[in-house]
């Protein structure tokens, strides 16, 4: 057995990440940041490392493996190629996409840690937008038995077992069938429906099987979405190609079909057989992950000037996001494609961070960031997603109510998992919290059954009224200095030792890039709107958020996310 492959990629930050021959390698990142140009030069290097043959910026260096020797290789090459001679002294082999002079093999294995020259494409294929699409274009007519294959629907007209499985494929998609068309003349088109029955004594060139299959839609007529789907899997899954390279698979499919190309391309494809994607598609990702396969590693490009910085989570890494079922629902993995992830409590906090960071850029030259706002469900949630996408080195931003103060737990792993060394801040926090764990609540336990007995009395109704419930939910919390100090913030907490102590809190927490809201919650922005969550946010969102006095606290704490 031969094989020649990349196993080593050299990045201008001076990464080196390592390839093995079966794996998947998916580059993410911010609009920018390199993926098409890593894959593009990846492949440019495959061809040619002579110094001054490409123009790289991304990647430094590659090391290309071999294994067997140079008589194993000849006849690889022969036993997938159709000799020609054409008029030279020695043979032209030819296949998919190549046409190689037999004395070039020879001097191919010789020089290959110096790139794979004329027989780059007999190991090596990019395929680009248009080459995707062209795939589903009906192929010419050839003797299959002796001449070279120069198409994807080759394959599937010369294996019966392909068209099944891809008709298989193109079923899960798309609900239809993917039947070739095997005596339409000069052609051999692709028609999608469903697949014609074979009367008795009929076969798949019968007249009347043809007829009805003619009936069907031809797939070169039918959208990008079909078209750029069974380009990419015919593709990845019928040539010999030992390295493939696609930039964006998941181009013109809806988020269902993006994902399921995913799944497949991880799951089914052939051994042996590496894979370079570049994408910019949460779905498709998604995809990838879904079939839970350990060939799979995510490398996570962002450009710094002309750095361009490498991360790398292997599948094993990402499994701690993946195995949570909320977090695997949310949309945690769409940070993986911006520069700067802020992760907050709950919906509502990003609709309104978001929202003011917008306004702030309105009517400006300027760009809004680009920062991806999610939540992960409360508080204790968040160290988790902290630690996923640390691995990836996405920068991070958490905002938190004040309350976060009461419990060493989430605070001190969301401290620590952001890089900060929590023996730094304990005495201040332990100041802090004990300041108002101290504090009188506005209710004793005897006042506190007094006024629910009185609310409990008043209820005469048989359904009980949802005002009285939100009055019984504002007496519990005169019971709790806790309560309280997350409406007040950092007003309640004590003058004199408590006070400076928060304040120096608050300085380390910024250095880790976690905000706690000194207004108390989200609410304490406007006091002066009721209601609570999202129709609190609702009725501030009709604000003008850029002008309106009311929000200037608000504006001025979002303006830190971009520090």
């Amino acid at each position: 057995m031969t094989k020649i492959w990349i196993s080593e990629i050299e990045f201008n930050d001076e990464t080196k990440i390592s390839v093995d021959k079966n794996e998947i390698i998916v580059f993410v990142g911010p609009n920018n940041a390199g993926k098409s140009a890593t894959l593009k030069e990846t492949i440019n290097m495959l061809r040619s490392k002579v110094s001054g043959e490409q123009n790289s910026k991304v990647v430094k260096d590659i090391t290309i493996s071999k294994e067997g020797d140079e008589t194993m290789f000849r006849t690889f090459i022969e036993n997938i190629s159709t000799k020609k001679f054409q008029g030279a002294p020695e043979a032209f082999y030819q296949g998919y996409g190549y046409s190689v002079y037999s004395a070039q093999i020879q001097q191919c294995w010789m020089n290959s840690e110096n790139g794979l020259g004329d027989t780059t494409s007999i190991f090596a294929n990019m395929l680009g937008t248009e080459d995707r699409l062209k795939a589903a274009n009906p192929a010419p007519n050839i003797k299959l038995t002796t001449d070279p294959i120069t198409h994807p629907i080759h394959y599937l007209q010369k294996h019966d077992e392909l068209e099944f499985k891809f008709s298989n494929y193109f079923r899960q998609a798309f609900g239809s069938d993917l039947i070739v068309h095997r005596n339409a003349g000069n052609e051999v088109p692709l028609y999608v429906g469903e697949k014609p029955l074979l009367a008795t004594g009929e076969d798949r060139v019968s007249s009347n099987y043809l007829t009805e299959l003619e009936t069907r839609d031809l797939l070169h007529e039918q959208g990008d979405g079909m078209r750029s789907f069974v380009g990419v899997l015919l593709t990845s899954f019928i040539s010999n190609h030992s390295s493939l390279f696609i930039d964006e698979p998941e181009a013109f499919l809806h988020p269902p079909q993006a994902r399921l190309l995913g799944k497949m391309l991880a799951k089914d494809l052939p051994s042996e057989r590496q894979l370079f994607l570049a994408t910019h598609s949460e779905d498709f990702l998604k995809g990838l992950l879904d079939a839970n396969v350990l060939n799979l590693k995510i490398i996570r490009i962002q450009r710094n000037g002309s750095v361009n910085k490498i991360s790398v989570l292997n599948s094993r890494d990402i499994q701690s996001v993946w195995n949570d079922s909320l977090l695997r629902h949310s949309n945690i993995l769409n940070g993986l494609f911006h520069t700067k992830v802020v992760i907050c409590e709950s919906d509502s906090d990003c609709r309104f961070y978001s929202a003011i960071l917008s306004s702030l850029y309105d009517n400006t030259n300027e760009i809004s960031p680009d920062f991806l706002f999610i939540h992960c469900g409360g508080k204790h949630r968040i160290p988790v997603v902290i630690k996923s996408l640390v691995k990836l080195n996405v920068p991070i931003k958490v905002i938190s109510d004040f309350d976060v103060l009461n419990n060493i737990n989430p605070l001190q792993s969301i401290f620590i998992e952001l890089g900060g060394v929590w023996s730094d801040i304990q005495q201040d926090w332990n100041t802090v919290k004990k300041s108002i764990d101290q504090k009188r609540p506005e209710l004793q336990t005897t006042e506190l059954k007094k006024e629910l007995d009185d609310i409990l009395a008043s209820v005469q109704d048989q359904i009980f009224p949802k005002e009285k419930i939100k009055k019984i939910q504002e007496t519990l919390k005169k019971a709790s200095a806790w309560a309280h100090a997350k409406e007040v913030g950092k007003q309640f907490i004590p003058s004199g030792d408590p006070t400076q102590a928060f304040d120096r809190l608050q300085l380390k927490f910024k250095d880790v890039g976690l905000l706690i809201l000194e207004v108390g919650e989200l609410e304490g922005f406007v006091k002066s709107i009721g209601n609570h969550g999202p129709k609190w946010v609702n009725d501030v969102l009709t604000k003008d958020l850029k002008n309106d006095p009311d929000l200037e606290i608000a504006r001025m704490f979002v303006k830190q996310l971009a520090i």
